[in-house]
């Protein structure tokens, strides 16, 4: 499945993302993400920062969820994916490290890389959405906003 458009700005907007693993006893584990792109055309790729318990978890079991949101619009993508862990010696690890480095301006060391193949696709919009179909984007920002304690 390929990554659209709409997708690629959620993900160019988002400052955190989730990631959702599950061990081999069936634990599940959610981690948030800061460092994270697109890659190719159907791929999210994930700096492996401080993240043992993810690294191991996609080691037993590939299944994974990464959502992202922008977090004044309350919209964003909910992502299930198989991923993998790559290491140096893969050849896309130095295009990956390229992007990623880029992103933390070399302060965050990583040796490690999430690569989340993706599978399926849903939105994830706030309810006032749903249950307010008439409520704008503008009013919603202004509502976060204020909620957040942000200036107007």
């Amino acid at each position: 499945m390929e990554l659209t458009k709409d997708i690629k700005e959620y993900v160019d907007k988002s400052v955190l993302c989730w990631l959702a693993t599950v061990s081999v006893e069936n634990v599940p584990n959610v981690s948030p993400k800061e460092i994270f792109n697109y890659f190719e055309t159907d791929k999210i790729i994930i700096a492996n920062i401080a993240s043992p318990q993810t690294v191991r978890n996609i080691k037993d079991n590939q299944n994974v969820c990464v959502s992202f949101i922008d977090i004044l619009k309350q919209k964003g993508f909910q992502i299930k994916g198989k991923a993998k862990i790559i290491t140096g010696i893969d050849s896309k690890f130095s295009e990956m490290e390229n992007i990623l480095t880029e992103m933390t301006e070399g302060k965050f060391p990583f040796r490690t890389i999430t690569e989340i193949s993706i599978e399926q696709v849903k939105p994830i919009i706030a309810p006032k959405y749903i249950f307010y179909p008439n409520t704008t984007e503008v009013e919603q920002i202004e509502s976060a906003k204020k909620t957040y304690g942000m200036k107007m």
